[in-house]
């Protein structure tokens, strides 16, 4: 168990819609294998989710761990571990919020996005067992970004603004978003 290589923006991988997990295969070595690789690549990388797909492989799962870190993230809550399989997202308003977003397949860049702001993912858990969760805010944004990548979409592709779309290195010097307003995967 080891953490994989990032692809990145390009990479055909990254553009498919990923295929569905057999309840069958999450008790499998390779399963389990699959997300202790995938969370030691997030925490190797600095993310807080990453999904399947973006270690090049081609299944709809997804892991989102928030830290408490007041220093990067302003005073969001954490949230512990999430293996999401299978999701279902279903938006509960037409109400937006945007946030300045990075990627770890999109390294170098942020874009400013704009998402529904209060939503409800169903899916089933590494353990199999239906899950549904209700989220809002930075945490529904954090969804949305990862469940994209289930689906062949990545957050550039839904930027509208195209003047919002920036270097790491300059965000930081010139755009200076308070903490709050970044997600970065």
């Amino acid at each position: 168990m080891t953490a994989r290589k990032v692809i990145r923006m390009g990479h055909p991988t990254l553009r498919l819609v990923a295929e569905l997990v057999d309840v069958s295969e999450l008790k499998t070595p390779e399963f389990i294998e699959l997300l202790v690789d995938m969370y030691d690549t997030m925490k190797v990388e600095g993310g807080i989710g990453i999904a399947a797909p973006q270690i090049n492989v081609s299944k709809q799962v997804t892991l989102i761990e928030l830290p408490d870190d007041s220093d990067r993230y302003g005073e969001l809550d954490g949230t512990p571990l999430m293996v999401i399989i299978n999701p279902k997202i279903t938006y509960l308003t037409e109400d937006k919020q945007g946030f300045w977003e990075g990627c770890l397949s999109v390294p170098g860049l942020r874009g400013f996005v704009e998402r529904p702001n209060h939503i409800q993912v169903d899916y089933i858990n590494e353990h199999g067992e239906p899950k549904q969760i209700i989220a809002d805010e930075f945490l529904a944004t954090v969804f949305q970004h990862e469940l994209d990548h289930l689906f062949g979409k990545l957050y550039i592709d839904r930027i509208t603004d195209t003047t919002k779309i920036t270097y790491t290195e300059e965000f930081s010097e010139f755009i200076k978003a308070k903490p709050k307003d970044t997600l970065d995967e």
